[in-house]
């Protein structure tokens, strides 16, 4: 896999698309009326709520154009689809060495990446470590915290 393609699986694909369409069909609707009652205040120099609207319509459309890069070069892939190997998609279960409980990650695009739902990268240390490897091997990897030894439990 080429770490430098734009990954998707397909619910991160369609959970961009949905995020895209909430955006361009209510955000942007809400913001464009908030500013044409803001401006109708007069006096725009000191109307916070003009300086709120415009200000926030600014993030959504810079969003907008980032879902839509990303969707525009997005290779999007099937998660973990009867493959023994670590790929993007893939569910893993790792055990770090001197610990008794499992982790638990699925790996993906950098688009998609939440450590805080466990789907990390594949260009993270751990997410690039895992990519290609199989059940049963022993990995060391450094992070920013220091190196990492852990065993792959599981893929699926």
């Amino acid at each position: 896999m080429d770490a430098k393609a734009n990954y998707l699986t397909s619910a991160g694909e369609a959970g961009l698309r949905a995020e895209l369409k909430h955006l361009i069909e209510v955000r942007r609707p809400e913001l464009a009326q908030k500013l044409k009652v803001a401006v109708a205040q007069g006096d725009l120099k000191e109307n916070a709520d003009y300086h709120d609207a415009k200000e926030q319509l600014g993030f959504v459309e810079g969003r907008v154009r980032q879902l839509e890069a990303i969707l525009r070069d997005a290779v999007v892939v099937e998660a973990g689809v009867g493959n023994d190997e670590v790929r993007v998609g893939s569910t893993v279960v790792i055990l770090e060495a001197g610990e008794d409980e499992t982790e638990e990650y699925q790996i993906v695009g950098s688009a998609e990446a939440n450590p805080r739902q466990r789907r990390i990268s594949l260009e993270s240390p751990i997410g690039a470590a895992l990519l290609g490897k199989r059940q049963g091997r022993k990995i060391k990897v450094r992070t920013p915290d220091g190196i990492i030894k852990f065993e792959i439990v599981s893929v699926r």
